[in-house]
């Protein structure tokens, strides 16, 4: 599979900080004996992975602006480009020993989105995406899945944790869209929830007050795998409201329908 430089430049971040967060994934375990042990290693883990992937793309193209989870947004001289990263997706997996964790790299152009990079190096599952020539996971072509109906689809959602988003609103979207499909699934890392919307594990997702680093890579993927991605009122402000409903044409349509449904009185 070709990669342009840029892209290979995102694949080069990614895994170098894939491959520090995997040695301290490994250290996890024998700190799980204290409360605010693994707390702290692994914040100290999210930084120096971010920290990494910040030094690799900044020293390939040092005009572009970088947003990421863990530090002060650098604006950039260039104007048109932004990279947008969470190095560690899935933190919760992370500390809990669960190997379902990620680095997400997207770039930026003129406020599209037109690179993505979702690393998990604990399955070693390398998704790429670039604008116009697809979405493979490692050297795998992959397409959304073609299922048209809910009651066979399997979807992905975010679930709100203790202290963040409308855990109401999460129920009762949760209840409408339960009623309707085939299961609903959680992985724990968002960035891998799109991933997977983009390989066909997923059918679609439905997601909530989430953070541009968290959506922005993936929406590459699905894209690129040939599916729909649009904010909760169909259009494209995902990064700007922390909303997405993806899937292919027919999931993205009815899970747009489902999942806005008002809330049931009785």
């Amino acid at each position: 599979m070709a990669r342009s430089a840029l892209l290979n430049v995102m694949v080069q971040a990614a895994v170098k900080a894939g491959k520090s967060l995997s040695r301290d994934f490994g250290e996890v375990q024998n700190l799980q004996v204290s409360m605010k042990g693994p707390g702290d290693f692994v914040s100290q883990a999210d930084r120096k992975a971010e920290k990494l992937v910040r030094e690799e793309l900044l020293k390939a193209r040092p005009t572009y602006g970088f947003l990421g989870e863990e530090s002060e947004e650098i604006k950039g001289t260039d104007g048109a480009h932004r990279w947008i990263v969470d190095p560690l997706d899935g933190t919760t997996n992370f500390l809990h020993g669960i190997p379902q964790f990620c680095v997400s790299i997207g770039l930026e152009r003129n406020n599209e989105m037109v690179a993505g990079v979702i690393y998990n190096p604990a399955m070693d599952e390398l998704y790429t995406a670039e604008r116009g020539n697809g979405a493979f996971l490692n050297d795998r072509r992959l397409r959304v899945a073609s299922r048209r109906v809910l009651s066979d689809a399997l979807i992905g959602c975010y679930i709100p944790h203790l202290g963040l988003g409308n855990h109401g609103k999460f129920l009762v979207e949760q209840r409408h869209v339960m009623g309707e499909a085939a299961g609903v699934r959680s992985f724990g890392a968002s960035a891998l929830d799109l991933a997977a919307v983009a390989a066909g594990r997923f059918d679609g997702v439905w997601f909530n007050d989430l953070s541009a680093w968290d959506i922005a890579a993936g929406l590459v993927m699905i894209r690129e795998a040939g599916g729909y991605a649009s904010d909760w009122n169909g259009g494209n402000a995902i990064l700007e409201t922390g909303t997405v409903v993806a899937g292919n044409e027919h999931i993205h349509k009815a899970l747009m329908e489902v999942a806005h449904r008002p809330v049931p009185s009785r």
